[in-house]
């Protein structure tokens, strides 16, 4: 029988906790929330969040599952395909997590409860739409106390979301180093002059932080500071309208017209389309996880998807992301998660002990990864040698799809316009060497009217 294994991200809620057990996911609730859970289920407010798809589905342990000492319920949560972090979402996905927040809210409050915590951390991202999966974060809702979740929401959506809008959009990036939120004080200082005459940022974030500095350290009476169900309301209401009003507009990177500016002639982009399509029919297994690293916006993640993959689509280029993001919205997909990583440093462990958010290769490995135009990015881009790259990937995924883009290729040229040329390593024989010390190469087909050659690769069992 195997042990039971907590989840570094759970430990800070004395409602209960998160675990593993013999490979399943489970959800102890502590006698301590009793009332509350109890209140979520008879309230009728689960099955509506459930129904509307804004909470994620549970069971509850049965008796083949004994009660663990010291639990008043074990849930079985619908597992997430795949965990997604803040500072990997686009800023549409980060608005809609933030207003799917809102709504949850507002509905809680019909059901006479209200939300104890909005971090963005407690909403992921399934069937392509934000929703939320702590159970237990909820409470019965008192009239005339104030919202105790108010400064993290604050902290954790609208804080980041001005930044990004008014700022720069990589300032979500913040997030990484303050698990916790970004500090208000921190971003009335970064945000424009602007923002100050926009009453909702003035109250929410400027005001805001004054109030916290001139509050630090002092106890304060709640029962001074009544908040009416009106009150309330009106205040998610402001929210809503400030998180709807910020703006973000995806121009002006480097690679969001990459599509449109390549070498590719317009039969070998379709070619290299047919080719992978052709290599993940040819997998034996069924379809499961694909990474498209380097996706770009999605034209070869939704040839994945097509085929029933469930598709996370990488790229480092927040207009991009954010475009991949939109046409999903747009076409109702619903098995593509675009995300924003930078594989040359990619989200690591951060959090209380480096445990409470995973990185990257944590969350892997994917059962087959789409790495299209990458390589010479990274050996030459970013001086990676092809030993470490190959290395990298057979830590990320089972099967391997992969391009090599000679020297000789237009765009390869073009990253050596500007620079010495040292890379003298970096040809198709020594990549095939490189590759091949982690992977067996089970095919390679040239790409038409290119010099660039796709390959499946599948990863050797460790000696």
């Amino acid at each position: 029988m195997s042990a039971r294994q907590t989840l570094p991200s759970s430990f800070r809620d004395p409602s209960g906790f998160l675990y593993h057990e013999n490979g399943t996911l489970y959800r102890q609730v502590n006698p301590a929330y009793r009332e509350n859970y109890d209140l979520l289920l008879d309230s009728g407010l689960y099955q509506d969040l459930v129904g509307s798809e804004l909470l994620i589905p549970h069971e509850e342990a049965g008796e083949d599952n004994p009660l663990p000492a010291g639990a008043y319920k074990v849930l079985k949560p619908e597992p997430v395909p795949f965990i997604s972090y803040p500072y990997e979402w686009s800023f549409s996905q980060f608005r809609d997590a933030a207003l799917t927040t809102l709504r949850i809210q507002k509905r809680a409050l019909e059901f006479g409860l209200s939300l104890k915590d909005c971090s963005a951390y407690n909403i992921q991202f399934r069937r392509g739409k934000p929703v939320l999966i702590d159970t237990l974060s909820f409470e019965r809702y008192r009239e005339g106390e104030p919202w105790v979740a108010y400064r993290q929401y604050c902290q954790h959506f609208l804080a980041p979301l001005a930044l990004m809008s008014y700022t720069d959009v990589r300032l979500s990036q913040l997030l990484r180093i303050y698990v916790d939120g970004v500090p208000l004080d921190l971003a009335s200082r970064l945000l424009p002059f602007s923002t100050r005459l926009r009453f909702s940022l003035l109250s929410h974030i400027h005001l805001h932080a004054r109030t916290e500095r001139h509050y630090a350290g002092k106890r304060v009476d709640t029962l001074q500071h009544r908040v009416s169900r009106t009150a309330f309301l009106a205040l998610l209401d402001n929210l809503e309208s400030a998180t709807r009003g910020l703006k973000w507009q995806p121009t002006g990177t480097a690679w969001a017209d990459y599509y449109a500016d390549t070498n590719y002639s317009a039969d070998a982009l379709q070619h290299k389309a047919e080719l992978v399509r052709e290599l993940l029919e040819s997998l034996k297994a069924s379809p499961g996880v694909a990474w498209d690293l380097g996706a770009n916006t999605g034209l070869f993640s939704r040839i994945a998807s097509d085929q029933g993959w469930q598709t996370i689509s990488f790229d480092n280029d927040p207009a991009c992301v954010e475009r991949n993001y939109l046409e999903c919205i747009e076409k109702g997909e619903t098995r593509i998660l675009p995300l924003l990583v930078d594989l040359t440093n990619p989200s690591a462990n951060v959090g209380w002990a480096h445990e409470e958010r995973m990185s990257l290769l944590e969350r892997g490995p994917a059962d087959v990864a789409l790495a299209l135009a990458l390589i010479h990015h990274l050996a030459i881009s970013n001086n990676l040698p092809l030993g470490k790259i190959a290395h990298f990937c057979s830590r990320l995924c089972n099967t391997l799809i992969i391009e090599f883009v000679p020297k000789a290729d237009s765009q390869v040229q073009r990253l050596l316009a500007s620079r010495d040329d040292i890379f003298t390593d970096y040809t198709q024989t020594a990549f095939e060497a490189e590759f091949g010390r982690y992977f067996s190469i089970e095919r390679a087909a040239p790409i038409r009217d290119t010099e660039r050659t796709l390959y499946l690769m599948q990863r050797k069992s460790p000696s």
